[in-house]
């Protein structure tokens, strides 16, 4: 871990969070990592980055995130990795927005 990032924990520690973001957020990241070592990924390419090449990024994140919301409690029950995948979704549609609109950034 490099100072500045021992500095950012060291800062982030010492926020009372009240819904234990700090460690959930930890959790959220080491999702993502995993999920490049995931069979879709392996080619280097994933089929999101098409997507969002051929200008459907947006939508296809949103229509991810209504699935994984929808699905969750239904199939295979309360499965926190369906909320994982609506998080994740939600930070690709952030990334997707930012590309569109950069000249607001």
């Amino acid at each position: 871990m490099s100072i500045w990032e021992d500095y950012h924990k060291l800062e982030k520690e010492s926020i009372q969070y009240k819904y234990n973001e700090f460690a959930l957020i930890d959790e959220l990241q080491e999702y993502v990592d995993q999920t490049y070592s995931e069979h879709y990924s392996k080619n280097k390419f994933q089929a999101t980055e098409f997507i969002i090449d051929g200008g459907h990024g947006e939508g296809f994140c949103l229509g991810n995130i209504l699935k994984y919301t929808q699905r969750y409690g239904n199939k295979e029950g309360k499965n926190r990795k369906d909320l994982l995948k609506v998080l994740h979704y939600a930070l690709i549609a952030l990334h997707v927005h930012d590309l569109e609109h950069r000249d607001d950034i």
